[in-house]
């Protein structure tokens, strides 16, 4: 009887052991396809990061050079022009008196960011958060490159529309991120791509 239990579940063990490394191995690659798509999504946030940073940078020193010190540049009529200005407060100019607690939430932000970057698996939410970062790192330049001094300078803005705060390329790029992070948080999607419902 022994010998014929040990004849019946011999043939079970391998099959059992062949499922067990069949689930191993499935959640193996799994997770090993997941890496690679979170690289690719890192990468698109530091890229969008990157272009709007640079964006920024680029429109600043021209403006500095071109237009600071000059008269304004009517675009449309006087519904839209550049005119070059020193910020020293927050987006669109709002207090100005914590220019350094602004500078220093800036920086936290940035990085807020590329530590939230590990677990990013959502090619909106890198979106969102290339704009946040470029735009955050666009201003904080600003601050601790221009006068009056370090973590104390004035951000340049130059885009003016009519009965509106002058902002620049940095501003808009904030603004433009943060509407995308309340679209997503609206329709439930999480930084790591999970869809939740409430």
């Amino acid at each position: 009887m022994a010998e014929a239990e040990r004849i019946i579940g011999t043939p079970d063990t391998p099959d059992a052991d062949r499922e067990d490394q069949e689930r191993a191995g499935t959640g193996a690659t799994a997770a090993e396809a997941e890496r690679p798509r979170g690289k690719r999504r890192i990468a698109v946030l530091f890229a969008v990061a990157v272009f709007a940073y640079a964006l920024d940078l680029i429109s600043k020193m021209i403006v500095v050079a071109k237009l600071e010190h000059h008269e304004p540049i009517e675009i449309v009529g006087d519904w839209l022009r550049f005119e070059a200005i020193r910020n020293a407060g927050a987006a669109f100019g709002f207090g100005e008196a914590f220019t350094v607690i602004f500078t220093v939430i800036a920086a936290a932000v940035i990085v807020v960011i590329i530590r939230l970057a590990r677990k990013l698996y959502s090619l909106p939410w890198a979106i969102a958060l290339g704009l946040l970062l470029g735009g955050a790192l666009g201003n904080l330049t600003d601050r601790i490159f221009r006068s009056p001094g370090v973590f104390e300078g004035a951000v340049v803005d130059f885009i003016a529309p009519k009965h509106f705060a002058v902002f620049n390329l940095a501003d808009s790029a904030i603004v433009c991120g943060g509407i995308l992070i309340v679209l997503l948080s609206f329709r439930g999607l999480d930084p790591d791509g999970t869809v939740h419902k409430d």
